[in-house]
């Protein structure tokens, strides 16, 4: 993929946030870095690109033709995959708009769970003209539009359910025995990354072997597990960097880093920038 121009377009909105849509087209793969929630519905789909998104303990790498399913209040960050270029088109809406619809869509939503839902290729031209056609709605604004931009919600929730179903019904197992562990260990380096975690003290307090973990952890999320603790470490620096004023040396310490310098690198090869430079671009 060559994503050569960025390209971020206007975010339509319907009344007060009720409904919004964007399209974004960038090449640097920037990130959220902070882990966030909001009080309405997300669509978020990949239309080129890898994405990494963390929520509910679970780290879900997003490719081309992908869908993530976020409810209502649930925190999520989202960063850059194995290439930085990306291209998406996001959705937002309230409870309140999804429930003024007909065809009896509160039956949908919420959503089991946020979740990623990986669409077969036959599906994907679909939701795209969905996702384009809502975003044809919006910015013509013709006569009427509102009701148009809720049919073609309406259609892509019950594309959604559909295929869902569809994929419990092909593939029952499909959830491999491991997820619930590696989700949990997941959940122990979210929570205990300021600690000189390794690979081998992971697998012995999980009672697992090192080398079973290291394959699972790369399979099931997508990172090695030492890349996955230095994401999570970095994440909390670019937190502390735009709400304190604590100095470099401090945030590595406290983030879990023993030395500057390595602090100072891995930072730069996460975000693509400094920490000062960070602190002083996004502040």
């Amino acid at each position: 993929m060559s994503l050569i121009e960025d390209r971020i377009g206007p975010k339509y909105r319907i009344g007060d946030y009720a409904f919004t849509i964007e399209h974004m087209r960038r090449h640097d793969g920037n990130a959220m870095p902070q882990p966030h929630a909001h009080p309405f519905y997300e669509l978020y789909y990949l239309l080129e690109g890898e994405r990494v998104y963390s929520m509910n303990g679970q780290i879900l790498p997003a490719r081309k033709g992908d869908l993530v399913l976020i409810n209502p209040h649930d925190v999520h960050t989202t960063s850059k995959g194995s290439k930085p270029g990306f291209e998406r088109i996001l959705i937002g809406f309230s409870p309140a708009f999804a429930t003024g619809m007909e065809l009896g869509i509160c039956g949908l939503l919420p959503f089991k769970c946020s979740s990623l839902l990986r669409l077969p290729e036959s599906d994907q031209p679909e939701v795209e003209r969905i996702l384009w056609q809502m975003l044809q709605e919006c910015k013509e604004r013709r006569p009427h539009y509102e009701i148009a931009v809720r049919s073609l919600l309406a259609h892509l929730l019950i594309h959604i359910h559909r295929a869902q179903e569809m994929i419990r019904e092909t593939n029952p197992g499909s959830l491999h025995p491991m997820q619930d562990k590696i989700s949990e260990i997941v959940t122990y380096v979210n929570t205990n990354y300021t600690e000189p975690l390794t690979l081998e003290g992971a697998a012995a307090r999980f009672y697992i072997s090192p080398s079973y973990l290291s394959r699972m952890f790369s399979r099931l999320t997508g990172f090695r597990f030492s890349e996955y603790l230095r994401i999570v470490r970095v994440r909390e620096a670019q937190r502390r960097l735009l709400s304190t004023q604590e100095r470099v040396q401090f945030i590595a310490e406290k983030v879990g880093f023993e030395h500057t310098a390595h602090f100072n690198k891995t930072f730069k090869q996460i975000t693509g920038t400094t920490p000062l430079r960070y602190r002083k671009e996004h502040r």
